[in-house]
């Protein structure tokens, strides 16, 4: 694979790369780079996982080693699952299921593994040292919190230090997340100038938009409120239901159902099949450019969501006969309760 196959496999579906220059350097000196990506283990994984996963196997495909850190101290931080760490661990294997069965091929780290090294927290200290109070708060929105929010917890101010310290423990040449993860990994590039430590490259996706059109913080799905997201092992009748229900203005800009078509129907399919009756126009094959030419004028929302549910229960349908055959870990966390 040349070089421009592998920059275009790192830019496919990338909602920015900061930078893309230091991206062609980089696969231009080495054939087996290292990435990482962090996820809280905090509940059941929805849909905007899989833009991540996907992102993942495009990694490796251009030749990235992939390291998934399961961040568990971190989310004991932010308060995920009540606080409890042996809830979080246990989601943490889970979570491992849920890659599995996403066809993810990366190695796993747990958070607990890099804690233990004193090397690390003289990497968190030498960070926090080199970042003003003012930062640190700012990239609180990282783990979905105010700046207030430190007022009553401080080990909070801890979370962005800890996660700039992750990039640099691993030792990777990228760091991989989604948009929201953004001033953690720009925090990671200001201090390695700051400290003489290697520079991250950032890899971001976008974010898919709630269902609801309520989850407004960042208009992004949230595992805490399931009627926002559809999650990947949900059933057939469940994906229709949510996808059903769903917010789907007349106007493709701000549209979660468009964002589920760009991101994750696109991604497996060069069109999208839309099935009506003759006396609605009859059955159409459009590609993404063409689906936004169409909707809402030539399209009914109503026949849109059919078809985006339709192509969901196809695409997530490996995930489910995964979970039919290992239903260990993910019946194992139903009890458990989602606190954020």
């Amino acid at each position: 694979m040349d070089l421009n196959e592998r920059v275009a496999l790192v830019k496919n579906n990338a909602e920015e790369i900061v930078t893309l220059e230091e991206l062609k350097v980089l696969l231009e000196t080495n054939e087996h780079p290292a990435a990482y990506v962090g996820f809280e283990p905090s509940g059941f994984v929805h849909i905007g996982f899989l833009v991540c996963a996907n992102k993942i196997k495009d990694l490796v495909k251009a030749g990235f080693d992939v390291t998934i850190l399961l961040a568990d101290w971190h989310a004991f931080i932010n308060d995920k699952l009540g606080g409890s760490m042996e809830n979080i661990r246990k989601c943490g294997k889970y979570m491992q299921d849920c890659f599995s069965s996403l066809g993810v091929n990366a190695k796993f780290v747990y958070a607990s593994d890099l804690i233990d090294k004193k090397e690390y927290w003289e990497k968190v200290i030498r960070i926090a040292k080199n970042s003003s109070l003012a930062r640190i708060r700012r990239a609180m929105t990282i783990m979905g919190r105010k700046e207030s929010d430190a007022e009553t917890d401080s080990s909070k101010l801890m979370y962005p230090s800890m996660q700039a310290a992750d990039i640099f423990e691993l030792n990777v040449d990228a760091a991989l997340g989604g948009m929201d993860q953004r001033k953690a990994h720009m925090l990671a590039r200001d201090v390695s100038e700051k400290l003489g430590w290697k520079k991250p490259i950032a890899i971001h996706t976008s974010l898919l938009g709630s269902l609801t059109g309520t989850e407004r913080m960042e208009s992004k799905m949230s595992k805490s409120s399931p009627e926002s997201c559809v999650f990947i092992h949900d059933s057939e009748n469940d994906i229709k239901r949510k996808i059903g229900e769903a917010y789907c203005p007349m106007e493709t800009a701000g549209n979660p159902v468009i964002d589920i078509c760009k991101h994750i129907v696109f991604r497996e399919h060069e069109t999208i099949i839309i099935e009506r009756p003759e006396k609605y126009g009859g059955n159409l094959s459009l590609t993404y450019d063409e689906l936004l030419k169409v909707y809402p004028k030539e399209l009914h929302p109503a026949d849109l969501k059919n078809a985006v549910s339709k192509h969901l229960i196809q695409i997530l349908e490996p995930v489910r006969e995964y979970f039919k055959k290992n239903p260990g870990n993910l019946e194992m966390i139903k009890g458990f309760t989602i606190t954020r």
